[in-house]
């Protein structure tokens, strides 16, 4: 018995050696390679190539996935994907906001508003390694909000800049038919018009109190913790009719990590250590739509 996989490298440029390098290593771990394919858009910064393999169903998709990545070369990353993920007809994505859709921390420009900036984000980076509960830290990140007015949110939307190819990663999906969602422990108010402006399927975010044109320092309702994040991905992927076999989760955060592992691939963007080794697959560069290379879209 053999199990059909994709080994999917990418990178801004791909090299003969890399190529062979790869090669070599997948025949180390184990794999035959059956076919080989290249993939380059003048639209897209990333480039990738696509080697079809063949491993025994006796060994370890995730030993092969860590055997590759410690023999990778740097600048160049590689994703070992099942092929029935990459060839189903109608797949889901569910990626995280902020430092993943977006290049920035959301919490963070507003906090600079309230001369906190540096304060949140020492906070926000110990949450995002692991080190703090989610919820928690998120309301004594939004406490340092109280007395602003409510016009800082909409000076903050127009600072907010998409990470590079992520307009492109989106519009790539929808036109394939696919089904494309985001899920932020960020704010609404702030996701909202840009979840408009790419056609998201399906949207969720923390909602800031705003009272007399003045925001609080409180979020209203429940948390978008880790927990929520995979739940919304299993509720969005039965109501669209998708296996979870067929989603693909992106996110840089600990509080991506459920819905990461819930996927049928997780992709680390420009992860934390922590999602990084555990994630499906991670993509090292600055350019999200390497997504649609991994997942053939």
């Amino acid at each position: 018995m053999t199990s059909n996989l994709a080994a999917v490298t990418y990178a801004v440029n791909l090299s003969p050696e890399s190529l062979e390098t790869l090669r070599k290593t997948l025949a180390d771990a184990g794999a035959v390679v059956s076919s080989e394919s290249q993939s380059g858009d003048e639209r897209f910064a990333v480039h990738s190539a696509t080697l079809t393999v063949t491993a025994d169903a006796s060994s370890d998709l995730a030993e092969i996935r860590s055997y590759v990545a410690s023999n990778a070369v740097d600048g160049v990353d590689t994703a070992i994907i099942p092929e029935a993920l990459r060839q189903a007809p109608r797949k889901l994505l569910v990626m995280d906001v902020d430092s993943t859709l977006i290049q920035q921390e959301v919490i963070e420009l507003l906090a600079a508003h309230a001369g906190k900036r540096e304060e949140v984000a020492a906070v926000t980076e110990a949450a995002m390694r692991g080190e703090l509960d989610f919820a928690q830290s998120l309301h004594a990140r939004v406490a340092v909000l109280a007395g602003l007015p409510a016009a800082v949110v909409d000076a903050v939307r127009q600072e907010v800049r998409l990470s590079l190819g992520a307009a492109e990663l989106v519009a790539a999906f929808k036109d394939a038919g696919h089904v494309v969602a985001v899920v932020s422990g960020g704010f609404n108010q702030i996701l909202g018009p840009l979840a408009a402006e790419l056609r998201l399927d399906y949207w969720i975010a923390n909602e800031l109190e705003i009272v007399d044109g003045v925001l609080t320092g409180k979020v209203l309702g429940a948390v978008i913790d880790r927990a929520a994040k995979e739940k919304y991905l299993r509720e969005w992927a039965a109501a669209e009719g998708i296996s979870l076999e067929h989603t693909i989760a992106v996110g840089d955060g600990a509080n991506d990590l459920d819905m990461l592992g819930a996927a049928g691939i997780g992709i680390a963007f420009n992860a934390k250590p922590a999602v990084r080794a555990v994630a499906d697959a991670a993509i090292n560069m600055p350019y999200l739509d390497a997504v649609r290379h991994i997942a053939n879209v």
